[in-house]
């Protein structure tokens, strides 16, 4: 079990070697949690994450506030979420890997998504354009996922085109 954990660990690291360690690094390593706090804190955020998304989903048709409700839990919901990797790899590293090259435009179609759900939600007050928000914020966090998935971006675009044809 430990040998499938050290792989994963090994895997989520961005480090080349030990001379390229800036002072961040350093700090990070000296105030490192154990991997069995890594792994139970990733879950712990994730699966909050997912109960508010799904309680934010449950509360949408309240009269009056509803929508800005389910705006705001969802999306805190889907930002715990995506946090929770934070966990696995560093912050540091979570924010190299988001930003990096093959994901850069996902990351930043989920941050404008996040922020057109909440515009929509509390200045536009229109639900079903918050609906469509939402949706478009899953599919933009679900895309921006699949990027860490080796080819898995390349077989659904196959795919769909296969489907389209």
């Amino acid at each position: 079990m430990y040998k499938s954990m050290d792989k994963l660990k090994k895997t989520l690291s961005l480090r080349d070697s030990e001379e390229d360690q800036g002072i961040v690094t350093q700090i990070s390593d000296a105030t490192t949690l154990s991997w069995s706090t890594r792994i139970k804190g990733f879950i712990i955020c994730f699966v909050l994450g997912a109960v508010l998304s799904v309680l934010g989903s449950c509360l949408f048709f309240l009269p009056k506030n509803g929508v800005i409700i389910f705006a705001v839990l969802y999306t805190l919901g889907n930002l715990l979420s995506l946090s929770s990797t934070c966990f696995l790899m560093g912050p540091v590293n979570q924010i190299k890997k988001m930003f990096a090259g093959t994901r850069v435009i996902a990351t930043i179609l989920v941050f404008v998504m996040i922020a057109l759900t909440l515009v929509c939600a509390f200045a536009v007050k229109n639900k079903p354009l918050t609906l469509v928000c939402c949706v478009l914020q899953f599919l933009a966090l679900l895309w921006y996922s699949i990027s860490y998935i080796p080819f898995a971006r390349d077989a659904i675009k196959k795919c769909f085109s296969a489907c389209l044809e």
